[in-house]
């Protein structure tokens, strides 16, 4: 991402979380940036989430790495949690470069959990723009956090401990984990060969037989 670009993007973030106050937590991401383990490059009232400058993406940002650029859209007022259990209230706005393609994300966290307490009073402010049975996503505080979550997310998606899992199901955990951008994070590879048992041979067989049932369905 230009220079100018960086510095736009910061302005703006400032902008936004003087208005809104320490509750309000805006973050913007690198999606060029040379280190997919380092994409922060701005970020204000870091401590609504509990990151800093040069952390690592969340799953928004490891999605977007890992997908057509042409599918990507911005997502307003969804659902999000901390690692410590506060309700946040998330957008997220891809920013794009002259051609189209999308070079940062700009991301608003907003810690709602005081305003929940009165949700009565406040139900319109605190309402979601898109209400979800889904669990919300975790912010972590770091990539390594991250991929324990989505490691965790497949397990459940299969609904089965590691040890009871059939060849098929490692291979569905597996296609999860390569859509989710799982293996965009640095030496994810072989902390998912070791939690499932398999090797790095087979690792890649299936991610490839996953994206193959994929193409199918």
């Amino acid at each position: 991402m230009k220079k100018s670009e960086v510095e736009f993007l910061s302005r703006l973030a400032k902008g936004i979380a003087a208005q809104f106050g320490s509750n309000c937590e805006v973050v913007v991401h690198d999606l060029e940036s040379d280190d997919p383990d380092s994409t922060i490059v701005a970020i204000e009232n870091g401590q609504v989430s509990g990151r800093k400058l040069g952390d690592g993406p969340s799953n928004v940002v490891l999605k977007a790495l890992s997908s057509d650029p042409d599918k990507l859209q911005d997502h307003f007022a969804y659902h999000t949690r901390t690692e410590d259990g506060r309700e946040l209230r998330s957008s997220t706005v891809f920013f794009r470069d002259e051609t189209g393609k999308p070079v940062a994300i700009f991301a608003i966290n907003y810690d709602s959990t005081p305003i929940m307490a009165l949700q009565n009073m406040l139900k319109d402010f605190t309402s979601l723009a898109s209400p979800s049975t889904d669990e919300p996503d975790v912010i972590p505080h770091n990539v390594n956090d991250l991929l324990d979550e989505l490691i965790d997310q497949s397990v459940r998606l299969v609904g089965k401990p590691v040890a009871l899992m059939t060849r098929e199901d490692k291979v569905k955990a597996i296609g999860f984990l390569n859509s989710s951008g799982a293996f965009l994070i640095t030496k994810a590879g072989q902390k998912v060969c070791n939690y499932f048992g398999i090797s790095k041979y087979t690792l890649y067989s299936y991610m490839d037989e996953a994206k193959e049932q994929k193409k199918e369905g």
